[in-house]
Formats: structure tokens, C-alpha cells, sequence
């Protein structure tokens, strides 16, 4: 199967026709996107379980018995409606290989459809913690990820998920605000006083140092 290059209207209209070739084509082509966002939010603990490509398996079968609400779910962006897919598959699939220690994947979803604050705060940590500039030694790199977790704690929830939104998952502005149901001005003042905050409490860290 060749991935498209762009998504059209025709490949679209095949989709809400019921076509699932068609929607297996729009999930190539957004597939790195996706395996993106789900190597940022997976749970460490589930390294050797299951990685991202399981998830998106599931994920992609779980798409093809929506189909038939792909006209109303997807109607504004086709990324945000696989997004939502993969995001719900790695929930359950969190819950079921870790739910019951005590960062329960219950917990990790919020009622208003997006990551709790606590999970993305451990996803930013992890991940800024992997772009060191120099090698750590363990004691040393714990010692960064106390004080990291410290610094991500003063910044509000919503600064936190934006910078999770556009700087991890790449995703673009508009993608953003759709996310967050928030106007894309908002979505990117939000961006860039978020990203300056980070900045600054990354300074504030003694040895701590990335680039943002």
C-alpha cells in the first residue's frame, strides 16, 4: 500500500462512504503523527509489554468500527479523530497492564477527554530528562528529576498540556486549539508564555540543561 502525500477530499469522501481502504490510507498518513504523540504519553512501565506500533494496531481497529461515525467525529480535522482513538486505546491499554498499581490509568484520563495534569507532568519530565545535554549519573539524574518535577508543578495545568500539545507532539497550532477547545489566538499566546515559563524554571535548575 502506498502512503498518500496529502489527504484529499476525495480520499475523505470515500471514508464517510464507508470505504475502509480509504481510511486505512488516511491512518498511514497520519501514522508517524500518531506514533509521535503515543511514544510521548506511554506509561515507562509498559516498556517490554507493549510499544507504539502495538498501540496503534489496536488503535487502527478500533478506527474501523467507528467508521461510520467518521463523518461527524472527523468532521474537523481527520488527525484530532484518529487522535482521540489512539489516546483511548493507550488509556485501556495502561489500565489493563498497570491500572492496578498505584498510578492508576484511570486516573491518568480526565472527564473532559484529554490527559490528567499528573501524566502529562511525567510524560514532559521523562522526555526533558532524555534530551540532557551531557550524561548523568544515576544519583545526579534522579536528583534532576525531583527538582524537574518541582519546577513543572508551578506551572498551570493548561501551560503544561499546550507545551505537551506543540512542543512534544508536534502538533500545529490549530491542531492545538482544536484539542483544547480553545480559539487559536488563545492557543498560541498560550504557547509562547508557556514555553518562556519552561525555559525559565529549566534555568533555575543547577546542571540542568536543553534545548528548547
Amino acid at each position: 500500500m502506498n502512503v498518500p502525500t496529502e489527504e484529499t477530499p476525495e480520499l475523505v469522501n470515500r471514508v464517510i462512504r464507508g470505504d475502509v481502504e480509504a481510511l486505512s490510507l488516511l491512518f498511514s498518513f497520519h501514522r508517524q503523527r500518531l506514533w509521535r504523540m503515543v511514544h510521548f504519553r506511554m506509561d515507562q512501565r509498559l516498556n517490554g509489554r507493549v510499544d507504539a506500533d502495538d498501540i496503534l494496531q489496536e488503535a487502527w481497529m478500533r478506527a474501523v468500527d467507528r467508521i461510520d461515525s467518521f463523518i461527524v467525529g472527523a468532521s474537523r480535522s481527520t488527525l484530532i479523530w484518529f487522535r482521540m482513538i489512539v489516546t483511548q486505546t493507550l488509556v485501556e491499554v495502561h489500565r489493563r497492564h498497570v491500572g492496578a498499581q498505584k498510578r492508576s490509568a484511570a486516573r491518568e484520563f480526565s472527564i473532559h477527554g484529554g490527559w490528567s495534569s499528573d501524566s502529562t507532568s511525567l510524560s514532559l519530565a521523562h522526555h526533558l530528562l532524555g534530551h540532557l545535554s551531557s550524561p548523568s549519573a544515576a544519583a545526579i539524574r534522579a536528583e534532576l528529576s525531583k527538582q524537574l518535577d518541582q519546577a513543572l508543578s508551578t506551572m498551570s495545568d493548561i501551560d503544561r498540556e499546550v507545551l505537551a500539545l506543540r512542543h512534544f507532539e508536534e502538533l500545529t497550532n490549530n491542531e492545538t486549539a482544536q484539542v483544547l477547545d480553545m480559539s487559536e489566538q488563545a492557543a498560541s499566546a498560550r504557547y509562547v508564555r508557556a514555553l518562556g515559563r519552561l525555559r525559565h524554571v529549566i534555568q533555575a535548575i543547577p546542571g540542568f540543561k536543553v534545548d528548547l
